[in-house]
């Protein structure tokens, strides 16, 4: 009786063991972390970071806990898109067009301007937005 109710037990939690999924995530080519209004450069720029020595800046950041892990860079590039000095609110850059071909990331970026512009003397803005893109290939901006 002790041996087939031992059998019964190991049969049921040999059935319930746990099974590791074969198919994998497919993540998005790109995803915004963060896009701020002011805080940004003087300059219109596009910076890329694919490597651990620029990535620390943007792993310690605060407003970025809990989005970037430690060990993205190794599977992602990042880039810091600044616009630039603005005499306005309600700048921004928005992705249009993301595409991977064999060599690198095609992204198409269009700046946002507002629609009612308000111009405020002595008052500048520095709108900028960070991207993930999960890829380690050559980005091109267009």
């Amino acid at each position: 009786m002790k041996k087939i109710l031992i059998l019964i037990i190991s049969l049921f939690l040999f059935s319930c063991g746990t099974k590791k999924n074969t198919f994998e995530e497919t993540k998005p080519l790109f995803e915004v972390m963060a896009e701020k209004s002011d805080g940004g450069a003087k300059i219109q720029f596009y910076e890329i970071i694919s490597e651990s020595k620029e990535f620390s800046m943007i792993k310690n950041d605060p407003d970025l806990k809990g989005k970037i892990k430690p060990d993205d860079i190794l599977t992602s590039n990042f880039a810091i898109l600044n616009l630039g000095e603005k005499n306005s609110v309600g700048y921004s850059l928005k992705i249009v067009k993301a595409e991977e071909t064999n060599q690198n990331v095609i992204l198409t970026l269009k700046e946002i301007t507002p629609e009612n512009l308000v111009i405020i003397p002595d008052v500048y803005k520095y709108p900028f937005c960070l991207i993930k893109i999960n890829s380690k290939k050559e980005i091109i901006f267009q």
